[in-house]
């Protein structure tokens, strides 16, 4: 074997060792992640039947059919669990809003943001149940995260119907001299009345969400909208 064919050997071999420790490395962040994964579902359910109060890292590994331990080299507490299940539901929540921005009319931008809220709802009433009416310590936490973090799916979201009440006030469409931030908090307070009765409520109220949702849009045509 001369010097060249030995020096392709070498690379070779070194080459397939790289290979095979990426493929390695890869393998093991596949099985971490999918690990997190089952453990993220296994919570979900536990939290939807038995609410946060139900939620331990026993009955996680119980339904994993993993120690305890192996949960804590993924998650520090019981709390991050919960956390990260109100910071994903919340990150569903806002893809499902986000297309709604594109109207360039703030008042049609308004009825597609309130038609996508509640189709979200009433298409994933457990997610909406997960990340509004359950225990309002993840809840508030999992959409603030961070005072600071504006950028955060909850925030994100609220930014949206905040920037409608704006472009109205800048266009001088807009008869209320109320905050924006408090007239977004109202609209959104009532839309969620609109989606957690739907689901809490069986036949009640009688009107469809659709019905619901025009009458308000009416109403804030008539009252605020110029």
């Amino acid at each position: 074997m001369n010097i060249v064919h030995f020096t392709s050997v070498v690379h070779f071999v070194k080459l397939f060792g790289y290979t095979r420790w990426v493929a390695k490395v890869d393998r093991r962040e596949r099985e971490r992640a999918e690990f997190r994964e089952d453990v993220l579902a296994a919570a979900r359910k536990i939290v939807l039947e038995e609410g946060f109060d139900g939620l331990t890292m026993r009955k996680i590994a119980d339904a994993i059919e993993y120690a305890p331990g192996t949960i804590y080299l993924y998650f520090e507490s019981r709390d991050a669990i919960a956390f990260e299940l109100c910071r994903a539901g919340f990150e569903q929540f806002y893809a499902a809003l986000a297309p709604a921005a594109a109207k360039a009319d703030p008042l049609e931008r308004f009825a597609e943001l309130g038609r996508r809220y509640i189709d979200f709802g009433l298409e994933n009433p457990e997610t909406y149940r997960l990340i509004f009416m359950e225990d309002p310590k993840y809840t508030s936490a999992g959409f603030q995260e961070q005072a600071e973090a504006d950028d955060s799916p909850g925030h994100q979201a609220l930014g949206i119907l905040v920037g409608i009440f704006d472009e109205l006030r800048a266009q001088k469409r807009l008869k209320s001299s109320a905050d924006s931030l408090v007239l977004a908090e109202t609209i959104w307070a009532a839309v969620h009345g609109i989606v957690s009765l739907k689901i809490t409520c069986h036949g009640h109220p009688q009107a469809s969400a659709e019905e619901l949702l025009q009458s308000m849009l009416a109403s804030l045509a008539a009252g605020l909208v110029v």
